[in-house]
């Protein structure tokens, strides 16, 4: 019984620390965006190709990327035209047509959502041409109003690694918001898991190469329950509070995972326990964890590991260009 409560107690630990450290007002449950986008009920009702449109809500990336490759030009474009938000949010739709289907919220965006805090998925480099594609999911209160600060990182990230390799900042899961319970629960983590695994499928499904997903501070939550259902080269985690696995062996993927923690990321003063859904377990970088653990003795803060001049960077540049 002893030993319970002091499993409990450092599990309310958990959820206190890392949201006493991230320095926003106290916030309660966050609802997760879910559902396919605005403009779904007038795409499905559309019969004017003589086909039925493939439904966002049940249609694969692949079917997708089959439907828009029988399509004339032409069409594709009246679809842009006439259904821009479930065009620019349809994994295994083409890149061109989702850019421009989203042209109206910025250059090269692969997907915005305006519902709630939105979502959106910003990419730097030639993704059409790119022989290695990179992926930053990002931890808590990041949404479409500080996705700025992950484009950032993903354009850093992009011109450390080179230009046959493109980075996508993808926020594009409703992230924790201030202090609550969000933080140290996988509820949230859940509901980005099933939509990062589907849009690293819709990578996939046109053509690109399989990505090294980045995965920082909560991110590396949501990269831990898609590890086995991504399509993933590598998977990279740093300012991990866990992956609510035990190891690596746990995350059911064949992936490269990597961890990174810097000695001065208040991450790690957070026990890495998981108890009643409480937490998210162990410590990437633990030896007994399994992962190829990065050096980031130079990274000055938990929101560093992308800064010019770090180890971290440098490592995370070989190994988004595959020289790692």
């Amino acid at each position: 019984m002893r030993r319970l409560r002091k499993t409990l107690t450092t599990a309310v630990l958990t959820a206190l620390l890392v949201g006493s450290t991230v320095g926003a007002a106290t916030a309660g449950a966050v609802r997760p965006l879910d559902g396919p986008p605005p403009g779904t009920a007038a795409w499905r009702a559309d019969d004017t190709l003589g086909v039925p449109l493939p439904d966002p809500a049940t249609a694969t990336p692949s079917e997708v990327a089959a439907f828009f490759a029988g399509l004339t030009d032409a069409q594709r474009q009246r679809l842009v035209e006439e259904h821009p938000t479930v065009v620019g949010n349809l994994d295994g739709a083409p890149v061109r047509l989702r850019y421009a289907a989203n042209a109206p919220a910025g250059h090269q965006v692969l997907a915005y959502d305006p519902r709630g805090r939105g979502l959106i998925a910003r990419v730097v480099g030639d993704l059409e041409t790119a022989t290695r594609v990179a992926v930053i999911v990002p931890g808590s209160d990041i949404d479409v109003s500080t996705s700025g600060r992950i484009a950032r990182w993903a354009a850093d990230l992009q011109a450390a690694a080179g230009d046959d390799t493109a980075v996508i900042a993808w926020v594009g899961y409703t992230t924790p918001s201030g202090i609550g319970p969000d933080l140290a629960t996988g509820r949230l983590a859940e509901a980005g898991a099933g939509r990062l695994a589907r849009f690293t499928r819709g990578l996939d499904a046109v053509g690109l190469p399989d990505p090294a997903l980045f995965c920082h501070s909560y991110g590396s939550v949501v990269c831990g329950l898609a590890a086995s259902t991504a399509d993933a080269r590598d998977i990279v985690v740093m300012g991990s509070p866990g992956m609510r696995a035990d190891d690596t062996g746990a995350l059911g993927t064949d992936a490269h995972v990597w961890a990174a923690k810097s000695p001065d990321d208040w991450i790690g003063r957070v026990p890495h326990v998981e108890l009643f859904g409480l937490g998210h377990g162990a410590d990437p970088t633990s030896p007994g964890f399994g992962a190829t653990v990065l050096s980031a003795a130079d990274v000055p803060a938990h929101d560093a590991y992308f800064r010019p001049g770090t180890a971290t960077l440098t490592a995370f540049a070989a190994i988004a260009d595959g020289a790692l």
